[in-house]
């Protein structure tokens, strides 16, 4: 893997990503950027080995990324690397070309491991993800990716993005919600980073509001 491609937009997870890649591939070179635009663009005039790309950015889905690099580089590898374990995201990654699907929330020495294996061939999935593609095979596959495919998605917020914006609300900061919690760090400015995604709002004053109109906090 002597070029990587990284596309994501925070920049403290976007460091995080490349110190792993690069523990897994010590040589490789690795260029960084964090927008879906960018990678689009760095698809079609760079030639990479490897990308690992996030799925929620600012200016879109990082599936287009993965269908340019499925268009200008064929033998480049996708990996995607996200918070979401849900049908919803996982399908329309891997029909996109994706080759491997990782969760931010596993340890760094596992996801290390997981890249390593891509020298042998073996696709990184996440333990979780790899059971979904295993269930999705064993229970009338095809129609679940069409349901998965078509659902344009709930913008209601799921049990742990109600359990951290209840706790954005409270004022509590992303190390004190990731101990609380038992994730890391990087999981946790994901996850806030699709909370205010999800809501249209751009702070914390703004997520409390909208965390007091749910009911989770008191005005």
């Amino acid at each position: 893997m002597q070029r990587t491609l990284i596309v994501e937009d925070l920049p403290d997870i976007r460091q995080w990503m490349g110190d792993t890649v690069r523990a897994a591939f010590p040589d490789t070179a690795v260029t960084a950027v964090g927008r879906c635009e960018d990678g689009v663009r760095q698809a079609a005039e760079q030639r990479f080995d490897l990308a690992l790309i996030d799925l929620g950015l600012p200016d879109g889905s990082g599936v287009a990324v993965v269908q340019a690099l499925r268009t200008h580089q064929p033998r480049a590898v996708s990996v995607v690397v996200t918070i979401h374990d849900d049908d919803e995201h996982l399908f329309p990654a891997l029909q996109a070309g994706a080759f491997g699907y990782l969760l931010k929330e596993q340890p760094r020495a596992e996801l290390v491991a997981h890249l390593r294996r891509i020298t042998q061939g073996e696709p990184p999935l996440s333990p979780p993800i790899a059971r979904r593609v295993l269930n999705y095979f064993t229970s009338g596959g095809p129609r679940a990716f069409e349901q998965a495919r078509l659902d344009p998605g709930d913008v209601a917020l799921n049990t742990r993005e109600t359990d951290i914006l209840q706790r954005v609300a409270k004022g509590y900061t992303l190390p004190e919600i990731a101990e609380q919690l038992g994730l890391s760090r990087h999981t946790v400015a994901d996850y806030v980073k699709q909370i205010y995604r999800k809501l249209n709002v751009s702070s914390r004053a703004e997520a409390a509001l909208a965390a007091a109109r749910r009911g989770l906090v008191r005005p």
